[in-house]
């Protein structure tokens, strides 16, 4: 049976409404797609994110060989390239918690995925959760939030907080709230759950536009369905759905300064890996596919991190976190380019061996 994806513009719509509420789940086997909002473009129209003429701010955290965050550097130590080409790098700020280079606080958002796992193993990644907050006596490294989200959608513990114990209490009282997935089951079920998930992610994302400062989005799960079975087609008019969600979705995490991370509990396996084969930039619709906005594509293109799934997820989380004691934000202005929506590579090199530069992958350049 080939299953046609026409659930994908509920991103799309979550992208153009700030904030906007969970759309009506589709229902088979029908699975026509919801309307479009009035405040957002017309379902497959081309949407072109408004050129501001400011230069491209990039946050970077340099990890060492064994992926612990590098401090110390100056801008001379880094070469950005820009589709290969060298930019030149316009400002410049190191920070590392010291006296001398004090950083602001990073927000940390980590949320239990109760959609894309059955209860057991929700319960199973939360008791971790709880047991990372209250390590050191409760005292956290940066103010947390954490997430859960149910069929019902996100709902959140508070404000963000540095007193793990407090945190982790409130992190029990969402446990009401953490219920097996009801929706629908097979094929039909994983593109459900696909536009379901992605739409509160965006949600969290949305939420998220307005707030200053560096955040670090840590999701516990392996994510929403990747949808990359020879089973599932992709229509032209979904293709430029996607491409639309893809565009707008990198802009708003660097817009936000939101790099995201991916955890799990488990053992890893040949579908832990599966990620990779879709972290390149989709640089036109008709190459858009749905596997391109997976969750640890995401991760890697924020330049945030994939973590192997092992049994310590207290010890995962940890080693997210540590990305926010040293890091480095830097600007370079892009090119001109004549027409909307021009993917352009990003990578940062680097004279000193065994460095490797976390930061966005890429970009959407605007005329």
């Amino acid at each position: 049976m080939v299953l046609s994806i026409l659930s994908l513009c509920l991103p799309m719509r979550a992208l153009t409404q700030q904030n906007a509420a969970a759309g009506a789940a589709t229902t088979p086997p029908a699975m026509a797609a919801p309307q479009t909002s009035a405040l957002g473009p017309k379902a497959g129209a081309e949407s072109t994110p408004e050129h501001t003429g400011e230069p491209i701010k990039l946050d970077v955290v340099v990890a060492d060989k064994s992926g612990k965050p590098v401090a110390g550097l100056d801008i001379n130590d880094f070469t950005l390239l820009d589709n290969k080409v060298p930019a030149k790098i316009v400002s410049f700020q190191a920070f590392d918690g010291t006296m001398q280079k004090p950083r602001p606080p990073v927000q940390v958002m980590i949320v239990i995925d109760a959609v894309n796992l059955p209860f057991g193993q929700v319960a199973d990644e939360r008791l971790q959760i709880v047991g990372f907050l209250k390590q050191n006596g409760g005292r956290l490294a940066e103010p947390t939030t954490v997430y859960a989200m149910t069929n019902a959608g996100v709902s959140t513990s508070g404000w963000p907080t540095l007193d793990g114990n407090a945190l982790a209490a409130a992190t029990d009282q969402l446990e009401i709230g953490l219920r097996t997935t009801t929706r629908s089951e097979g094929a039909w079920g994983a593109i459900e759950r696909f536009g379901f998930s992605l739409e509160e992610f965006i949600s969290i994302v949305n939420s998220q536009a307005k707030t200053p400062g560096r955040k670090l989005l840590i999701w516990a799960g392996p994510g929403w369905p990747m949808l990359d079975g020879p089973g599932v087609e992709t229509s032209d008019k979904n293709q430029r759905e996607l491409f639309d969600t893809i565009v707008q979705l990198s802009d708003k995490l660097r817009q936000a300064r939101i790099s995201v991370y991916g955890v799990a509990l488990g053992m890893p396996g040949i579908g832990s890996f599966l990620y990779q084969q879709y972290l390149k930039g989709v640089k036109k619709a008709s190459k858009a596919i749905s596997p391109n906005l997976g969750l640890r594509v995401l991760a890697v293109q924020s330049g945030g991190r994939a973590i192997v799934p092992d049994n310590d997820l207290a010890g995962q989380i940890g080693r997210c976190v540590q990305d926010a004691t040293a890091f480095y934000t830097l600007s370079f202005d892009p090119p001109h380019v004549d027409h909307a929506n021009e993917y352009h590579d990003l990578k940062i090199e680097f004279d000193k061996p065994g460095l490797t530069a976390l930061t966005n992958t890429g970009y959407y350049d605007q005329p």
